[in-house]
């Protein structure tokens, strides 16, 4: 079973991009979408229903924001929107598929803004987050998180560290608060594999970064512990454009039970 996780920085934009021609070849069982800037109205029929995939859609009340989406060969048991709180649902960040062996976050979780102006309402995001995905494990319920998380953990996972202690997406705050979770019991999945740095999944588009991987590791897949088993591999691929991000996953190498 291979998963993937996309900032595609726009949905319309990524189409007109080869963006179907790369998902019929990639071929993932499961695509989850961030950043999708468009409701359903706007969708043309061809980009709702491909192939063997149904696809779900959460949008942001704001036009032309946020938004997420997932594609899927396997029909769902259901799909929820949101976390239960409207300050952080209007803006269309949260879609949760249960697939009964294991419920799946696409998240595509707040920017810190210019400024660092958002940084607080990241963090409350990041909080009510982890209760509800915690409240799910409590329930013995396994889950696979996947998204735009636009904090990178460690040194390791941006190219200029030290410039960027101050600046959203590197801060004490949001970094601790990846260790914390990490520390509950999940797995970062591409750092169980990849041990080494020059790793990244964004890049910024208007200093030319991505020709020199200058970039940042903040897209990830994040597993609770009892499907580590499963997993059989991480990655990220590079060579994929059309957006800012490049895609992330992971593949399991059995039938999830």
């Amino acid at each position: 079973m291979k998963l993937i996780s996309w900032n595609v920085n726009g949905i319309r934009a990524v189409w007109k991009k080869d963006f179907l021609q790369w998902l019929l070849q990639e071929n993932p069982d499961v695509l989850c979408l961030q950043e999708t800037k468009a409701s359903v109205d706007q969708l043309s029929p061809e980009m709702t229903d491909v192939g063997q995939y149904k696809s779900f859609w959460c949008s942001a009340e704001k036009k032309g924001y946020s938004g997420v989406a997932i594609y899927t060969k396997k029909e769902p048991l259901s799909v929820t929107k949101g976390i239960g709180l409207a300050e952080f649902d209007s803006e269309g960040r949260v879609l949760v598929a249960d697939f009964g062996s294991f419920v799946l976050f696409n998240v595509y979780f707040p920017n810190g803004g210019a400024g660092n102006k958002r940084v607080p309402f990241k963090m409350a995001f990041y909080a009510a987050f982890e209760q509800k995905v915690e409240a799910l494990r409590r329930q013995g319920r396994q889950v696979v998180i996947c998204g735009d998380v636009n904090t990178a953990h460690e040194e390791i996972d941006l190219a200029r560290p030290k410039e960027n202690g101050k600046n959203t997406g590197f801060l004490p705050e949001e970094r601790a608060w990846v260790s914390h979770f990490i520390s509950l019991g999940y797995l970062d999945t591409f750092r169980s594999y990849h041990k080494e740095g020059g790793h990244y999944s964004w890049w910024d588009y208007k200093t030319g970064a991505r020709a020199r991987n200058v970039g940042w590791r903040i897209d990830y897949f994040f597993i609770s512990a009892g499907l580590k088993p499963a997993l059989s591999g991480a990655f990220i691929l590079t060579e994929v454009h059309g957006s800012d991000h490049c895609p992330v996953g992971i593949n399991f190498k059995e039938e999830i039970r």
